[in-house]
């Protein structure tokens, strides 16, 4: 074999791979897109009293069971923002957006935008305010603008 028959196959391998990585990418943001439609359906706000919060394992988190079992193989590994709450009478760990977890504070009251067993937002703190990263505060500098 010459040397553009060589190149010419790693080319068309090379091809192929992309194409496939594009169509299982779209598959993933659709599924993806679908997902945040459901957890924005099912959005409450519930008041809970946050009692610790940490970057675990999913396996060494206090979930319940069936959360971890539906969990893929290869994601149990990673670490996952946790956050342990007080949520009426009852204990519960959930599991929090990375935004959220930044700005949630520890040992305080706060009103809580949550799907499921995910907290997605925060509405309010107890006898404080939230602290906001740095897009928030970009953002609130950027609808102050347009108004004034």
């Amino acid at each position: 074999m010459n040397i553009w028959g060589i190149i010419g196959i790693v080319l068309a391998v090379v091809v192929v791979v992309l194409g496939v990585l594009y169509f299982v990418g779209r598959r993933m943001q659709r599924r993806q897109g679908e997902a945040q439609q459901q957890m924005e359906a099912n959005k409450m706000v519930a008041s809970m009293l946050i009692i610790d919060k940490k970057m675990m394992k999913i396996t060494e988190s206090g979930l319940p069971q069936i959360a971890i079992d539906s969990t893929p193989k290869y994601l149990r590994w990673k670490k996952v923002p946790i956050v342990k709450a007080k949520v009426g009478p009852k204990v519960t760990s959930l599991v929090a957006d990375q935004e959220v977890f930044n700005v949630l504070p520890v040992k305080k009251e706060v009103k809580v935008e949550i799907s499921g067993m995910y907290i997605t937002g925060i509405k309010s703190v107890r006898g404080g305010s939230v602290e906001l990263t740095k897009k928030q505060k970009k953002e609130k500098e950027k609808a102050a603008k347009k108004k004034g």
